[in-house]
């Protein structure tokens, strides 16, 4: 495909780096689960994103656009936005772990930025790709403190993501950006040490006692040991020794009951997790992570069909230790009020076919008004929804 004569330069040469790209094709997808887990929650995008979050988020969800993160290779590792846009933009490929690498899938803004190094508007027909004309997009690429650039901020939507002040808003956003970056390369060099990562993972969803995991190791915990880590693994900035003794005993005065099991549970994580750490005076884990951080930061990206993969059942569904009680019915209203607000039939569907989602009569309800009137489901779907209400 010849690159038209009415194109900008920067266009136009864009157009023909992207000659052998098949213009009606999409982008592959280039990242597994684990891998946009991993970019989100470690390096420079994990610092990103919390101030992509902060600044840009809410004007983009008004603007009926789209906010997308990707690595300095083009490929996508967090989209967000405005709902239908989000949809619509599914139908070009445009999803975590897509490849949108100029090479890949021709003339794009975020492809082009990290190609010619440099911010980028791209109008609808300037893009190479067919499935990408109806859209506009705008990009500025993200830097390390050494000037390496470790990824892209885009925005993708209508004529309103190439507006004059689209292109200034996420130049500021990625100067914020590059500013924690480079604060935060400095703050392990201050200190002489190297940035460690948490390489140890519980698993508290669908089984009483808890996994601790650590590569192919895996260690089961006792139940007190299990509820112990899972509040304080949902409690990241510690508690009190007496509000930790309420939420396992429900009593706050078992101090001398706690004491001594914390004794004992750091006896197991030397031995097993040694590069997990519990302080004390606030109690606090650190080096941890939790299955149930896998399954909130999906939803909390918009990825409600991976998250409801990823649950295999409540939290410590055996246990009665109040902070768990709590952790559970937050996660279960974290579910519902995602898929409700998502109102897609995938998403829905999903959920209710969980025990939890099986159980909730506003779930259903969701679920029944975004289902076909002919859909054959509808009838189970009522009868279901009156046992819950006791009709």
């Amino acid at each position: 495909m010849g690159a038209p004569r009415t194109l900008r330069p920067l266009v136009a040469e864009s157009w023909q780096r992207s000659a052998r790209v098949d213009p009606d094709g999409l982008p592959a997808l280039a990242l597994d689960h684990d891998q946009l887990d991993d970019a989100r929650r470690h390096g420079p995008l994990a610092v990103l994103l919390p101030v992509v979050r902060r600044l840009l988020l809410d004007e983009t969800r008004s603007a009926d656009c789209v906010v997308a993160v990707g690595d300095a290779h083009g490929r996508l590792v967090w989209v967000d936005g405005a709902r239908s846009a989000r949809r619509a933009a599914e139908d070009m490929g445009f999803v975590p772990g897509a490849d949108w690498a100029e090479d890949r899938v021709g003339t794009s803004a975020p492809g082009t930025a990290l190609r010619i190094d440099r911010p980028v508007q791209i109008r609808s027909e300037e893009h190479y790709a067919n499935a990408v004309k109806p859209w506009s997009c705008s990009a500025v690429p993200v830097h390390d403190g050494a000037g390496t650039v470790v990824g892209v901020l885009d925005v993708t939507g209508d004529d309103r993501a190439v507006e004059r002040h689209t292109l200034p808003l996420l130049t500021a956003t990625v100067a914020a950006a590059q500013a924690e970056i480079a604060l935060a390369e400095l703050r392990p060099a201050r200190r002489g040490a190297a940035v460690r990562t948490p390489d140890a993972e519980l698993h508290l969803l669908g089984t009483d006692i808890a996994t601790l995991h650590l590569g192919d190791r895996a260690v089961r915990l006792s139940a007190r040991h299990s509820e112990i880590l899972a509040v304080l693994a949902a409690n990241p900035s510690g508690l009190a020794a007496e509000d930790l003794a309420h939420a396992v005993y429900g009593d706050a005065g078992a101090l001398v009951t706690l004491r001594a099991e914390i004794v004992r549970l750091r006896r197991v994580l030397t031995a097993a997790a040694p590069g997990v750490t519990l302080a004390s005076r606030p109690y606090r884990l650190s080096g941890l992570r939790t299955d149930v951080d896998g399954v909130l930061s999906a939803l909390d990206r918009g990825a409600r069909l991976q998250a409801v993969d990823r649950y295999a059942g409540p939290v410590l569904p055996g246990s009665a230790a109040p902070g768990v009680d709590a952790l559970r019915d937050e996660v279960r209203g974290r579910f519902r009020e995602a898929v409700v607000a998502d109102g897609g039939v995938d998403a829905l569907l999903a959920w209710a076919r969980t025990p939890d989602g099986a159980a909730d009569a506003r779930v259903l309800r969701a679920l029944l008004g975004a289902l076909p009137r002919r859909s054959p489901r509808r009838a189970g779907l009522v009868a279901a929804i009156e046992a819950l209400e006791g009709r």
